[in-house]
This record gives structure tokens, sequence and C-alpha cells, in this order.
């Protein structure tokens, strides 16, 4: 029986054409920036790392940028497939000077199965693809297989973020992640979900309002 990979859990790889002055830096700094294939060595990625994180589908890189410049002494990888979001972390990266970041320009899910166990100390999935339609969510990025994938790299006391604006994928999340018995809810108010974190960093991307409801923050510990 032949092998599939899995469904996409993203659209569109590229949409406008990357500008001449953008390509040129991501030809030169992203070979230097992207993780290399085989089993990742984190200790070999940056080595007085505290601890790594990884930011799943980053956008347009401001989180990720936020939060790396936040916590320099934190390794943070990103993952992101789509071509124009890749171009503008390595800007935000190169603008910043940012020396802990490094990126994965595919399907995150072929970084995770590369990495070791309990090697992550936190997870961020901020406003991923919604997939609305009933017969697309098969292609969500939260499915039971990645949940556990999840809770294998991230090590106990581990802590994993989930937001959306689309009030279906929230519950679509909140119903996997919750059963499995690796991960327990944080929330003990409504305003813990309401509200965003006081770490969090707001995108453009989420001030569109582009969903139908508005943005939810589920906020998970490894157990």
């Amino acid at each position: 029986m032949t092998d599939h990979p899995p469904l996409r859990s993203y659209g569109r790889l590229k949409s406008r054409p990357i500008k001449p002055r953008q390509a040129a830096l991501v030809e030169a700094r992203l070979p230097e920036l992207r993780i290399p294939d085989g089993p990742v060595d984190l200790t070999r990625l940056m080595p007085s790392a505290r601890e790594t994180w990884l930011e799943i589908g980053f956008g347009g890189g401001e989180h990720m940028a936020a939060q790396a410049a936040r916590a320099p002494e934190v390794l943070i990888l990103g993952a992101e497939p789509f071509t124009n979001g890749v171009a503008s972390a390595v800007r935000h990266i190169d603008e910043q000077g940012l020396a802990n970041v490094r990126l994965h320009d595919g399907d995150v899910r072929d970084l995770i199965a590369r990495l070791p166990d309990a090697c992550l100390a936190r997870v961020f999935i901020l406003f991923p693809d919604p997939w609305p339609k009933a017969r697309h969510h098969k292609r969500r990025l939260v499915q039971a297989e990645t949940v556990a994938e999840l809770a294998r790299v991230l090590r106990p006391g581990g802590r994993l973020r989930f937001a959306s604006d689309w009030a279906d994928y929230v519950d679509w999340a909140l119903e996997r992640v919750a059963a499995d018995s690796a991960f327990a809810w944080t929330a003990e108010r409504a305003d813990d979900w309401r509200s965003p974190p006081a770490d969090h960093v707001t995108t453009r991307y989420e001030e569109k309002r582009l969903g139908d409801c508005a943005p939810v923050f589920l906020d998970f510990v490894r157990a």
C-alpha cells in the first residue's frame, strides 16, 4: 500500500510577487536562517539558548520577531509555507538584528517529526487557516494526530497557545486538545480566553478581523 502525505493544512503558497530588494535579502539570509534537514539538534542552532519555542504559521513574522526581541536568550523556531510570509519574516529578522530565530519554510509537521522529545517550552498556533467549509475541516492543522505530536515535543509544564477569530475553529481546537490527557486548559474565567494574554503581540492580520468572532485565546499546559 502506498503511503500518502497528510492533507495540506494551508492554502496558497504565494500571492503577489516579492519585490527585488526583498527577494535579494531572502536569497542572502534564508540559507543561514533555515533549519537544516534531518534530526534537529537544537544545541547546534543556538548553544546558549535557555529554552526553545515554536511558532506554527508565523504569517508575516511580526509576532515571532517581537517575541524573539523580548527574549533574546530563547531560541525561536518558526514554520511557514507561505513564500511572502517567509520573505516578510526574513526582513523583520534582518532589520531587528535578531540572532535567536530559525526558520522552516514548509509544512510544520515535517519539522515537528524531526524534533526530539520534550524539547520545546512553548508552542504558538495563532490564527491558522480556518478552512471554514465543513468538507475542508479535515485540512485543519489541529487534528488529534498533530496534538499528540505536540504533546511529544513539549516538555512537562510547557505551554501551547491557540488563537482564532473563527468560532467553529475555536470549538474544534478546544475539543481536540482537551481530549488529549497530556494537556490541561488553563482558563478559570471568561476573560482568560476573551482577552489577549499579557505577553501577546497583536499583528496587522489579527487587526483585520477576517473571522466571524472576536479573537479567542486558548492556553494549555503540558502535564
